[in-house]
């Protein structure tokens, strides 16, 4: 089991600067000490290139007089903190300069490549290049030297490179540059000879050693990514320009993979990695560790050390308010694994494409309902859950299909959106409707046959609809169409038309157990954020699932809620999580402020009366009344996180 309480510590240094005139073993240590750190990444080689240990297989950075690599991992070990090994592997500016032939060419386009390679920041290297030899030599040297417990190599992922060895190669494995499926099959064969290489130059050494690969972001259904790493990380850091959202969608998929342990990784900075002299609110670091650990994730914080290797210590008293919480909370967090009530069939592992809208909004609508959710991918097994969620884009996969077919013969039960539940021109379940086709207008207008907060009258949908016959089903809403569509020779007023009363057709439909929405809902939401788009989600999702939903907590649209369970242990841990967001600078979402919830009502199923219910890590009990196979009480306060564990 990875540690939860770990550092990120970023060394990028310029060779112009002193490095390392200011390190102490004590401060080092005593800075560990101050932040309830027990785990920290430190650096063998960064994104300029320089090592920061005596090497044959690269160079020391000129201005480092001592082994300052070897230095951090002893005094990591005398203090019983473990300390994985940093690789910058795509970054590597010094080897760049010195080898045009190993520079990565994201373009065909040479002037393309010129304009990027012009520009102050770090390059790309080729994998497919003898770069990747160097590397390797410079990871078993620090397995040899050193014998760290783990490794971690930075800036990799699948990516296609117009290199001339790239191209030669590809026309003798009989691949066309000009096919995106060839690019596609050559990214990924030049990726697997990275992984293999690099793992066995590890492997070599050490079987028991970490290996972490990061592209910052875990691609749901990648299996040749994920499984490419012993444990996950996370990187998500809300001001970074990922928002507070990201984490639980990442975490929400991560987690359902089996045997995985994984990282939720924040940073402290005000903004993001590189920054020195940035720092966020306590309350915000106290908030996203309680984010990560709620989510079932260990927890990892970015720093990055001064040139001159003093830590600081106002970073680590930061930090430390952060992690003294997380290290009470750990007897309910190791060996906790995650209920859900619903399923997300992943936009993005159907596709391929980073960060689906369809994925986002679905993710944004479920945290807002305060609903128990995973991601999953179509690998996965769906029987676990009560309600399938099919997020607007079309399913070309026959296998998946049968799969969501078998699913909801059982009687499981299916919300579907945009062509997500169309195969060959027609609905693949009954929905008690005929499919026809893309509507041609955009955007339309939703009226609702149910409660809405403004009442019964047309929203504008700004998205794509689809028409269907409605035959044997209940009619949830309807979709009417603008006069016309806005063009330069026909418009009306400042944006879209208005609505046609004459031009009414069926939108959303409910089947017994299968429920169809006849938008790009969720994409939508992601973009416009409209409440429309969300009213109609919860109403489908609340009729289908009635009084079935595992938990039901009064507390606000944006707080967090996750419930897990500790076998061992026989008990169930309720996560409540609540912390005031707001907007500074230009789109820097923050957290300062500790606005309290008081008297936040609960009803979770439960088949037995528990024998308590306990406020942790207080170890406060609470009264409780247990009746028709649910057990209620009222937690008297959430101020940031609480934890509420059910003793069987």
């Amino acid at each position: 089991m990875i540690r939860k309480r770990q550092i990120h510590l970023d060394f990028h240094t310029s060779d112009t600067m002193p490095v390392g005139k200011n390190f102490s073993k004590e401060q080092f240590q005593a800075a560990l000490k101050a932040g309830h750190v027990n785990s920290i990444t430190v650096f063998s080689k960064c994104h300029h290139g320089w090592s920061y240990h005596p090497t044959t297989a690269n160079k020391i950075h000129p201005e480092l007089t001592f082994d300052l690599l070897g230095a951090q991992l002893e005094a990591c070990k005398e203090i019983g903190v473990n300390a994985p090994v940093y690789i910058s592997a795509g970054f590597d500016e010094k080897d760049w300069e010195k080898h045009p032939e190993w520079r990565f060419r994201h373009s065909d386009n040479k002037a393309d490549c010129d304009e990027y390679e012009a520009e102050t920041h770090f390059h790309l290297l080729c994998f497919n290049t003898a770069y990747l030899d160097v590397l390797c030599t410079q990871i078993e040297e620090v397995m040899v030297k050193y014998n760290p417990c783990g490794i971690f190599l930075d800036i990799v992922a699948p990516r296609f490179c117009y290199c001339e060895k790239c191209r030669a190669d590809m026309k003798e494995a009989g691949l066309d540059i000009s096919k995106e499926e060839d690019r596609k099959a050559f990214e990924d064969i030049v990726y697997k000879k990275y992984v293999n290489a690099t793992n066995s130059a590890v492997r070599k050494h050490s079987d028991t050693a970490t290996i972490f690969h990061n592209a910052g972001h875990i691609p749901k259904g990648d299996y040749t990514s994920i499984r490419a790493n012993t444990h996950l990380e996370l990187e998500s850091l809300p001001t970074g320009g990922w928002g507070y959202d990201h984490f639980p969608l990442s975490a929400a998929y991560v987690r359902t993979l089996k045997d995985t342990d994984f990282l939720g990784m924040t940073g402290k900075f005000h903004h993001s990695w590189g920054e020195f002299g940035g720092f966020k609110h306590p309350n915000a670091l106290i908030y996203e560790t309680a984010l990560s650990v709620a989510n079932g994730a260990g927890c990892s914080i970015g720093d990055q050390m001064h040139p001159l290797g003093e830590m600081n210590m106002a970073t680590y008293n930061l930090i430390g308010k952060a992690y003294s919480l997380v290290e009470e909370k750990e007897p309910w967090l190791d060996g906790a694994e995650n209920v859900a009530d619903i399923a997300v069939l992943s936009a993005e592992s159907l596709t391929g494409g980073r960060d689906s809208k369809a994925d986002i909004g679905a993710n944004r609508m479920l945290l807002e309902n305060n609903r128990l959710y995973n991601f999953i991918d179509g690998t996965m097994d769906f029987s676990p859950y009560k309600l399938l969620v099919l997020p607007d884009v079309e399913i070309k996969d026959e296998e998946v299909i049968e799969k969501i077919k078998a699913f909801a013969d059982k009687g499981g039960k299916v919300i579907a959106s945009g062509e997500a539940l169309v195969s060959d021109g027609k609905f693949f379940l009954d929905a008690g409707a005929d499919y026809i086709g893309i509507n041609e207008f955009e955007p339309t207008y939703f009226v609702p046959d149910f409660n809405t907060v403004n009442g019964n009258t047309e929203y504008v949908m700004r998205c794509k609809s689809y028409r269907f016959d409605a035959e044997n089903c209940e009619i949830e809403a309807y979709v009417q169409n603008p006069y016309f569509n806005r063009t330069r020779e026909h418009f009306c007023s400042h944006a879209h038309a208005p609505n046609n009363p004459d031009e009414q057709f069926p939108a959303v439909i409910i089947n017994g157990n299968i429920a169809y929405i006849g938008w790009n809902i969720f994409s939508a939401y992601a973009k416009h954020g409209h409440l429309c788009f969300k009213e109609i989600f919860t109403h489908v999702l609340n009729k289908l699932m009635g009084d079935n939903f595992t938990i039901d907590v009064k507390i606000p649209d944006k707080a967090v809620v996750t419930y897990t369970r500790q076998e061992e242990a026989k008990r169930n841990i309720l996560h409540l999580l609540f912390a005031h967001t707001t907007v500074r600078g230009e789109n820097t979402e923050v957290i300062e402020d500790t606005i309290p919830l008081i008297n936040v009502e609960c009803s979770i199923k439960k088949e037995n009366k528990p024998s308590s219910v306990i406020l942790q890590p207080e170890n406060k009990e609470i009264p409780f009344d247990f009746a028709d196979g649910k057990v209620k009480f009222i937690v008297p306060e959430v101020n940031i996180h609480q934890m509420v564990v059910i003793e069987d």
